[in-house]
């Protein structure tokens, strides 16, 4: 089974086809024909080595729907059978002997099989292979492929930052920067229950942060101090440097800023920021297997959709452009 891949072969450079024959199917393992695969800011950073660790020539691609073509010999075939529509996210498999996948955490086990970081084997290609099984999720009937593929990456990552948090349908909470993430966050805080303030730097956003279910809209640098304790959660979305003590200043007592965004530099925090009000500073990754259950379940029986545009693979390198220069409203997929 020949796999046509879509690679680059230098940082930035153009998208090339790359064809490889995979070695033979492990007994844990799935072969997924994609049909849809989100275009991840993370993507562009492995396209473009922004994190210095990319080895090429790279095959990005981390949020995966297709169909179940194959499976190993130990698959649980029931739940797996070939035919059945199904998505992979930001991680493909774990050891499930460690202690953390043990309790559950497996998203913190140290030997987890990153998608994202693959390189040489995402999913901009025909096929893609999970490590183990119980890291393809079936998918519900509700959700179409083109919006369940983002929800396997930036979905999970916001939806396991609210759930781990303890965040109540009571509260009232924050969401900073309306992009990718933000507008997911958005959606699932809504859901939950909770009075949803949207931040950003950009006001043309408003319209679309209500639509979204906002309930208030806040431009950063003119209503921060206005906010000054009102949030009991607030969720940073952005890949940007902020003016963290401002933002544990809207915190109520004992509330909790979760960052899912990467920032650019060092957080520099004054200490009374946090001591003071008891305030938590953390941060948050994507979710175990059962999360990822819990949130596409959610999103369907909610009605949340990630407002996507649709790329034909063939334009996969317009596609990463539009996602590069932030021109993505909210997120881009290519359909195979």
């Amino acid at each position: 089974m020949t796999v046509r891949a879509y690679a680059v072969e230098r940082a930035g450079g153009p998208v090339q086809r790359l064809e490889y024959e995979p070695e033979p199917l492990g007994p844990l393992e799935v072969d997924i024909a994609v049909t849809h695969c989100g275009v991840c800011q993370t993507d562009i950073g492995m396209v473009d080595d922004v994190y210095g660790y990319s080895r090429f020539p790279v095959v990005a691609g981390h949020e995966a729907v297709g169909v179940v073509e194959a499976v190993g010999s130990a698959v649980d075939g029931t739940r797996l059978a070939v035919g059945r529509r199904v998505g992979i996210g930001a991680v493909a498999g774990a050891c499930f002997a460690c202690e953390w996948c043990l309790s559950g955490r497996q998203y913190l086990c140290p030997h987890k099989d990153d998608t994202v970081l693959r390189g040489e084997r995402g999913a901009f290609a025909t096929r893609l292979r999970a490590s183990d099984w119980r890291y393809v999720q079936p998918l519900p009937e509700a959700l179409a492929s083109e919006h369940a593929a983002p929800l396997l990456c930036a979905g999970i990552t916001v939806f396991s930052a609210i759930a781990r948090n303890g965040v109540r349908p009571t509260d009232r909470v924050a969401v900073v920067g309306v992009g990718g993430l933000g507008h997911l966050a958005i959606q699932f805080l809504a859901k939950w229950g909770c009075h949803v303030t949207a931040i950003s730097s950009t006001a043309a956003k408003a319209d679309d942060t209500r639509r979204f279910g906002a309930h208030e809209f806040i431009v950063a640098e003119e209503g921060l101090q206005r906010a000054a304790g009102s949030f009991d959660f607030i969720l940073s979305t952005v890949s940007a440097d902020l003016p963290w003590d401002a933002y544990l200043a809207t915190l109520r007592p004992q509330g909790t800023l979760c960052v899912v965004g990467v920032p650019h530099g060092a957080f520099s925090v004054q200490p009374l920021s946090l001591l003071l009000g008891e305030k938590r500073l953390v941060g948050g990754v994507v979710g175990s297997p059962m999360e990822n259950r819990q949130m596409l379940d959610f999103a369907a029986r909610h009605g949340i959709r990630p407002a996507v545009e649709t790329f034909p693979v063939a334009r996969v390198d317009e596609a990463l452009d539009h996602v590069r220069h932030g021109r993505a409203r909210y997120r881009a997929v290519l359909e195979f």
